[in-house]
């Protein structure tokens, strides 16, 4: 089988196609209670670069000559006495590996009425990660103003539906006129601003005139500046990610308008959702029901092939992705 290892860490630059070592390596061996899976999908975050900089410290770090982790869709191929039949899909941290043997502990079977890889956008880390923040940080309400930057990626684009269908007023920051109209012609933001139109700050002070009652950053940087310094009374700040930082070297520049906080008496939180983990099974549930219903939609870019796997990872950080990056081995 093939494996893809990390060769280097991608420290103040963008990635580069010798970070990672495509090898070929035995095929492993299922044992009594164990199973047989072959990779169908992979997933793609932006926090797989911080991990292969070893960079935030919320994970064991990566070791060069490590197999490169990610989030994955695998077919049971052997079951012997195992946790599944052979044919279940199970989603968890398969690896970049087309072959891997486990007992089962950290997967969960796909849901069998939706497509298997949703168990990696909207019932994966980012549909999670969007419930988290949204749901138990912003608690937008109907009439609040929300604002969502990256907008249009996998974790962004469910959080702002979610605040949507609790009734908040929803605007959107995303690169391009293609993913804007995207966000307000099939997700349901009321609007949408291009960051790579003009100037942020004046959109904000014409789309959110009355305030922004919760900030759903993703970018951090000059983005979140712009946020802050519309905040309302009372906002509710959450921190996802910082797409920026990795545009920018692995730089992160803080907030200037940090004392809005104050003025507003606002707050601010970050969080992890692996934190979150023992509550995942109902957060997926939630989101499984709102899927089925229609009431979520899911945008995926999808790259074929096994070897794409580094380009693919590449995407989130140009720009070229449009919604959940994934790969079909």
């Amino acid at each position: 089988m093939r494996q893809w290892r990390l060769a280097e860490r991608p420290i103040g630059r963008p990635l580069l196609d010798s970070d990672f070592a495509l090898v070929e390596a035995p095929d492993p061996v299922a044992g009594a209670g164990r199973m047989l899976l072959a990779l169908r999908w992979l997933g793609f975050e932006p926090a797989q670069k911080g991990w292969m900089e070893s960079f935030g410290g919320y994970v064991a770090p990566m070791e060069i000559g490590e197999v490169m982790r990610g989030m994955g869709v695998a077919e049971v191929i052997e079951s012997h006495d195992g946790r599944w039949p052979v044919g279940t899909m199970v989603a968890g941290m398969t690896g970049w590996r087309e072959l891997l043997v486990t007992d089962g502990e950290g997967f969960d079977p796909c849901e069998p009425d939706l497509p298997p890889e949703a168990m990696l956008g909207v019932l994966g880390i980012p549909g999670l990660t969007a419930w988290h923040g949204m749901q138990a940080i912003g608690r937008p309400v109907a009439g609040d103003t929300v604002v969502v930057s990256g907008a249009a990626g996998a974790t962004g684009s469910i959080a702002g539906q979610l605040a949507r269908i609790a009734g908040a007023r929803v605007i959107g920051i995303a690169g391009g006129p293609e993913k804007c109209a995207w966000l307000t012609q099939v997700a349901g933001f009321d609007a949408a601003i291009d960051y790579k139109a003009g100037d942020v700050s004046a959109a904000l002070k014409r789309e959110a005139s009355g305030g922004i009652d919760v900030v759903y950053d993703n970018v951090s940087g000059a983005v979140l500046d712009a946020m802050l310094a519309r905040i309302a009374v009372g906002a509710r700040v959450v921190l996802c990610g910082g797409i920026s930082r990795y545009e920018q070297g692995g730089r992160i520049d803080g907030p200037g308008n940090y004392f809005n906080l104050i003025l507003r008496r606002a707050r601010m939180e970050g969080y992890i959702i692996l934190d979150e983990q023992p509550r995942w099974p109902v957060m997926r549930a939630r989101l499984a029901g709102l899927l089925r219903s229609g009431k979520l939609v899911a945008q995926q870019d999808v790259v074929e092939g096994f070897e794409q796997a580094p380009a693919a990872l590449a995407r989130l950080f140009t720009g070229a992705n449009r919604g959940k990056q994934l790969l079909r081995v």
